[in-house]
């Protein structure tokens, strides 16, 4: 039988603070569970996430989670939520009273609760086991075994070991990372042949090393979708953020062959986000990678293809059809296409931050250089809700934060929610009027230079860490003269093509162009890379379910 597979080594954990309780749920589990599978308790959250990263350690496997949803210091979804960055396949359960049913369809939304149960739980025969044989068995059907980790080996302050972490982290492959100095990192490079002048080192679950591998290569040899299975489809979707993620699940969800193309990661600029706190359906928050992550999974379910690490560098049409090409020269064709790009934070200019881009450098949150703060002072540049959420979050395990603003305050850009927080975070501090002068460092960033734009004072700092947020620099200089921009590189589409009542220049057809569409029909846009959007991952979402119903009306009169 299944579940007899791994039976010395599979897990089904109870989490309560209360002794009697616990005793009670790991007896009643024993009782009937007990002769498959090794039943584990735990009398607080924090016990219950080291043993969980001791099983993670050792390979075992863990099938289901119950947790009382009141403990003190982290309570159950609380728990829930970080064990499933240990244990993402784990079906989840929360315990809880009568008065506490509106805090677990919360949970629904904040850690994908798979059930909860309500106490008292007798008799277990009708309350407890139906539930728990359900959803062993749905865990059992799924692919819960644990995946080959692949191994990194880099050096801490080299910028391509850094990329590839965070090609890999973004793009939800487990890895492990292993220091070019440290002695278990000389034994795999010393086993690959390489003496670590070039790096990283990446080994696949094979034990194949790739040195130096660019983003296509690897994402080939990991696992991930590079080549399209077909020549032709009904939509592509270019860009795989909120608007191009959006685009994909309801494209593929109402009939439409539908294949999203992203040059990187999918989630964009809000799947680097520590938290999103004013996303609708979730009000204790969601990181951005469990977003993205969720909604890539949706897409996938109702049959689009992803197909990651490919870059698009040209758009043309053909007749009816639209073809669009990649890096490499190879294209394929499409019937409609969404442009979905988004954009990406602008580089800092100051001298020494080119050269130390990656090195204590970062664009974005860069969620794995996180864990390296731990105790150090931070410097965010930016003042929009990218930089307060990054601030949030680095807050937890930093010395200090200290946001660099050039404005007078933070009113202008980010969300009040935002604002509060940051105000009422001890070790946060904001800088007003402040811009990097300069960046300093032999290997790795050792100090800033900030200047007062108001008196023009210049100040020398101590830094290692600086994370930059500033400005929207949208992904379209590979659209040069086939569809329309404005000044800033910004798409141009629907009534801001006609904004003189007259169709733009070459536009074939007798009807105006759709909302969302641009200066070529059955070309759509969607989110950051619009001029004029939003600039909100809701908008965004909004804008790609938006852009598909157009294709449809643009199929249906083509």
């Amino acid at each position: 039988m299944a579940q007899a597979a791994d039976a010395a080594r599979t897990v089904i954990m109870t989490v309560d603070d209360d002794p009697g309780v616990s005793r009670a749920v790991a007896r009643d589990l024993r009782r009937r569970y007990g002769g498959s599978y090794r039943i584990v308790r735990a009398e607080s959250g924090e016990s219950a996430l080291e043993a969980l990263r001791e099983l993670k350690l050792r390979g075992d496997l863990v099938a289901v989670l119950l947790a009382d949803y009141r403990m003190p210091q982290m309570n159950g979804i609380e728990f829930l939520e970080q064990a499933l960055d240990v244990y993402p396949g784990a079906r989840r359960v929360l315990l809880t009273a009568y008065a506490d049913t509106n805090a677990a369809i919360d949970a629904i939304n904040v850690v994908d609760l798979d059930h909860y149960l309500l106490k008292p739980w007798d008799p277990p025969e009708e309350k407890l086991y139906p539930v728990l044989d359900d959803l062993l068995e749905a865990w059992r059907c799924s692919d819960f075994r644990p995946v080959p980790a692949i191994k990194v080996v880099g050096h801490r302050w080299s910028a391509r070991s850094s990329d590839v972490r965070e090609f890999l982290a973004r793009n939800q492959v487990p890895y492990r990372w292993y220091s070019s100095d440290e002695p278990e990192g000389q034994r795999l490079l010393a086993a690959a042949g390489e003496d670590g002048q070039r790096l990283p080192v990446v080994i696949t679950p094979d034990g194949d090393p790739l040195v130096e591998p660019e983003a296509p290569d690897l994402a080939a040899r990991v696992g991930l979708a590079t080549t399209p299975t077909a020549d032709f489809y009904d939509l592509v979707v270019i860009g795989g953020g909120p608007a191009g993620l959006g685009s994909a699940v309801y494209g593929a969800s109402e009939g439409l062959r539908t294949v999203l193309v992203e040059r990187s990661a999918t989630g964009g600029q809000a799947g680097q986000s520590s938290r999103i706190e004013n996303y609708l359906g979730f009000p204790d928050g969601v990181s951005g990678g469990q977003l993205t992550e969720r909604a890539r999974r949706q897409a996938m379910k109702f049959g689009a293809e992803i197909l990651t690490a490919r870059e698009v560098t040209g758009l043309e049409s053909s007749g009816a059809a639209r073809l669009v090409r990649f890096a490499d020269g190879s294209q394929i064709a499409a019937h409609s296409v969404i442009l979905a790009t988004g954009v990406s934070y602008r580089q800092l200019e100051a001298p020494g931050a080119d050269e130390l881009s990656g090195r204590g450098v970062f664009y974005g949150s860069a969620l794995t250089e996180a864990a390296s703060c731990q105790g150090h002072d931070v410097y965010i540049v930016g003042g929009a809700n990218s930089a307060g959420q990054a601030a949030m979050y680095l807050s937890r395990g930093a010395k200090s934060v200290t946001l660099l603003v050039r404005g007078a305050d933070l009113t202008a850009s980010m969300s009040h929610y935002l604002i509060q927080q940051i105000a009422e975070s001890p070790n946060i501090s904001v800088r007003a009027h402040t811009v990097v002068e300069a960046a300093h460092g032999d290997n790795q960033l050792e100090q800033l230079t900030l200047r007062d734009t108001t008196s023009g004072q210049t100040e020398l700092v101590d830094a290692q860490w600086l994370f930059v947020f500033i400005g929207a620099a949208p992904l379209t200089d590979w659209l040069e003269g086939t569809v329309l921009r404005d000044e800033r590189g910004f798409i141009l589409a629907g009534p801001d093509l006609t904004a003189d009542g007259r169709p733009p220049a070459d536009w074939e057809l007798d009807r105006p162009p759709y909302h969302l569409e641009t200066n070529i029909p059955g070309v759509f846009v969607a989110g950051d890379a619009r001029a004029e959007s939003a600039k909100r991952v809701a908008s965004a979402v909004g804008e790609g379910a938006m852009a598909v119903m157009l294709v449809h009306r643009y199929l249906e009169q083509s």
